[in-house]
């Protein structure tokens, strides 16, 4: 492979182009109802799965979706609102407070499809009763900083709010519901997506989102304890109420080794579900590196590890710039301390952490590099400050936005 860092940059495109929901969707839509068709979503890929729709839809639609900043597409006839990702802001508030009351005037003949992709849960800010906006933005951001599995988190939010945890499809009922997703978390389970707003879930109960509050340090603010025992999400749903996955990061593990595949570089997919601290998660690839090299069981033109997942970051008191890419990265290179490979990690989504890159590429050259720009690789990694190192020495992925969410995509190539 003569170019390694842009074969890596190619596979993450194709993964990519994979979760866009443009062709995805045209399968998965019904016919048009006697009554009206409202769409409602959230989600990084919201704006795009929205115009998606009215492209395919053959009969009248309206409606409103909520994205991140800077996440908006062009739509003829679906509203598009901007809000803050991922502490919630008073944007979102309003924007969740317009959805339920489009759900609730929806009628027994009517269709409401939602779309639903990662971001949801913050885009979707509609607090229990008893839960104010700042209560929900003092949790989210202590949940964030614990670096609490979204699994976790978002039975925690499911107990704060009045949309989600299949509230959001109660207030559909008596229309049917269609509700289309593009997964962001490992197993594609459809009442984690987004905290799964039209998904019925028994067991996000309050009890549990106080043993993993009290797990994680996590501070409830008075009262907003008891307002959770009174908001247990929905158990049950009509019939009239289907779910169908768009997008899933398999699929896009997928479309990157078939790419692989064709370049002469044999793929190994280790999987879409790794979790963990990145620090450690690198420390495990590393090993899972050399093991592939000692039993070289690739092509000529070597192997590829592909996985997804996401991984974690607790920050602590740490103030650093970057996100869990590029913590993965930065510790993977040194845990492999100039070994001959390279590597990518980035967020599908196009934003890594908090700042303004996918994610970063790594080579063999990488710590020395660092080391001779005057920069400290292992100071910066327990700073969680990846960002910086990465920065200077050129190595950031900068997409933007891609309108789509299929959670974080990795790919370490060993030469043959």
């Amino acid at each position: 492979m003569d170019e390694p860092r842009g074969f890596l940059l190619e596979l993450f495109r194709c993964a990519v182009a994979a979760a866009q929901p443009r062709e995805a969707m045209a399968t998965r839509l019904p016919d048009p109802p006697v009554g009206r068709t409202v769409v409602l979503g959230a989600g990084k890929a919201a704006a795009s799965m929205a115009a998606a729709l009215e492209d395919r839809w053959s009969g009248g639609v309206s409606g409103l979706v909520v994205v991140p900043y800077g996440h908006t597409v062009p739509t003829r006839r679906i509203e598009v609102v901007e809000a803050a990702h991922p502490v919630p802001d008073a944007n979102g508030l309003e924007a969740a407070g317009r959805i339920i009351a489009l759900a609730e005037e929806a009628g027994p003949d009517d269709l409401v499809i939602c779309l639903i992709s990662g971001g949801a849960s913050a885009l979707l800010t509609l607090p229990a009763a008893g839960v104010t906006l700042a209560d929900k933005r003092s949790i989210n951001e202590q949940l964030l900083r614990a670096g609490v599995p979204i699994h976790d988190m978002n039975i925690v939010r499911k107990c704060l709010s009045g949309l989600k945890g299949g509230r959001l499809g109660a207030a559909i009922s008596p229309a049917s519901a269609l509700t289309l997703l593009i997964s962001d978390v490992p197993g594609d389970e459809p009442g984690v997506i987004g905290s799964g707003p039209t998904v019925a879930d028994a067991s996000a109960t309050a009890d549990a989102a106080a043993a993993i509050s009290d797990r994680y340090g996590i501070d409830l603010p008075p009262g907003v304890a008891a307002a959770m025992v009174g908001n247990p999400p929905v158990a049950d749903l009509p019939p009239n109420q289907q779910v169908r996955l768009v997008a899933a990061p398999r699929l896009s593990l997928q479309a990157a080794a078939e790419r692989a595949r064709a370049l002469g570089v044999k793929p190994v997919v280790l999987g879409d579900a790794l979790a963990g601290e990145a620090g450690q998660v690198a420390q495990t690839m590393a090993q899972t590196v050399r093991e592939a090299r000692a039993r070289r069981d690739f092509t000529p033109a070597g192997c590829v590890l592909l996985s997804g997942g996401e991984t974690t970051v607790t920050l602590g008191d740490s103030r650093g710039r970057g996100g869990r890419n590029g913590e993965f990265l930065l510790a993977l290179a040194l845990a492999l301390a100039g070994e001959e490979v390279y590597a990518l990690a980035c967020d599908t989504d196009g934003i890594d952490g908090s700042e303004d890159n996918a994610g970063a590429v790594i080579d063999p050259t990488t710590i020395q590099r660092a080391i001779d720009s005057g920069l400290d690789p292992e100071r910066s990694l327990l700073h969680h400050d990846s960002y910086g190192i990465f920065s200077a020495l050129g190595d950031l992925v900068v997409t933007g936005p891609t309108m789509t969410n299929v959670n974080d995509f990795r790919a370490i190539y060993v030469p043959g």
